[in-house]
């Protein structure tokens, strides 16, 4: 009986390195298995340059041209008589606004005496009566006179400085003005809009440039501007300047107040071009990153800076070169460096 107990075990033991074999075997195989369904597959596209219309959009208020408010200079004055109603259409140098004329009166009334009184010493001066430091005396006094006279004609009788229409009143007959405006006229053709365009078009900006305008009150259709006025300074924080851009409108369809979408187009730029579904927006903040696929089948994932969208298409100034594979599909489960399986 131990024989064959003994004999039994001897084959055990001779089985033994070849099941431990068996065994090592199966296990290498599972985790190879294992390793190649843990690598991420993806979609990848190459990009390359081409040339992109640069044309920018940017929003604003269209504004008059001008606007002055008419008032007196005086702290407190009645009015006589508002000759204007708004929305009424005034020329430049009509009568606007009458205030009561008292003073006015009473002033005209100096300066005739103060001629007379001119008058009568010149005579005496040039007879020896007087000398010519009293007729010169008098002669500043008229002149200063006449002066305030004429400016207080202006503030009595007041005119419109332009062209333009009455877009407000604020006072009626009898009321006395508190130095504030009585009425204002707004120079309505052209009109203006004021926009903010990115630093990096300053170069291309040039006066005269034609604008395409977009109006909510005609969605269907476009205006034409030109580029009147660019500011020469860039704000440090939003890194854009300036530009005033000049509408006609003659027919006087476009009000001051309207929302306008301005429209420049700078030309075009060969810059690498990358499909929308490529870019991961990083939560938390305003960064864009792409998964760019390196030759040994790495992927990177990379910060970019992009321009112009075109439909389903992005400009990228920066952070992808003409060339590179990108991830299109697949980005869910990738981190930077990890290796990734390329698919169709």
């Amino acid at each position: 009986m131990k024989k064959v107990i003994s004999s039994v075990a001897r084959k055990l033991l001779l089985l033994l390195p070849s099941l431990s074999l068996l065994a090592t075997g199966c296990s290498n195989s599972e985790e190879q298995k294992t390793t190649e369904t843990q690598i991420p597959e993806v979609n990848v596209q190459t990009v390359y340059t081409q040339a992109v219309e640069q044309k920018q959009t940017y929003t604003g208020t269209i504004a008059p041209w001008s606007r002055n408010m008419i008032s007196t200079y005086q702290a407190t004055m009645r009015i006589d008589k508002i000759m204007v109603e708004v929305g009424d259409f005034v020329k430049e140098g009509q009568l606007l606004v009458r205030m009561e004329e008292a003073n006015y009166l009473q002033a005209k009334m100096q300066i005739e005496n103060l001629k007379v009184d001119y008058n009568r010493i010149s005579a005496l001066y040039q007879s020896g009566g007087v000398s010519k430091q009293t007729l010169d005396q008098l002669k500043v006094q008229l002149n200063v006179s006449q002066e305030a006279l004429e400016n207080l004609e202006k503030n009595t009788f007041l005119k419109s400085p332009q062209n333009g229409m009455v877009t407000m009143r604020n006072f009626d007959n009898g009321d006395l003005t508190g130095g504030q405006p009585i009425l204002m006229v707004q120079q309505l053709n052209p009109l203006k809009i004021s926009i903010n365009v990115q630093e990096i078009y300053f170069p291309l900006v040039k006066r005269g440039m034609t604008a395409s305008i977009q109006l909510e009150s005609y969605p269907s259709e476009l205006f034409e501007g030109k580029v009147n006025l660019i500011y020469p300074n860039v704000d440090p924080v939003s890194h854009t300047f300036t530009v005033e851009v000049a509408m006609n409108n003659s027919g006087m369809r476009v009000l001051p107040g309207m929302f306008a979408r301005t429209t420049l187009n700078f030309g075009e730029r060969q810059s690498v071009v990358v499909p929308d579904v490529a870019i991961v927006k990083q939560q938390g903040t305003n960064d864009r990153y792409v998964y760019i696929v390196n030759y040994d089948g790495t992927v990177s994932y990379k910060k970019v800076e992009l321009g112009i969208r075109m439909g389903n298409l992005y400009e990228v100034l920066s952070g992808v070169s003409d060339g590179e594979q990108i991830v299109t599909a697949g980005m869910s489960r990738l981190l930077d460096g990890v290796k990734v399986k390329v698919v169709d």
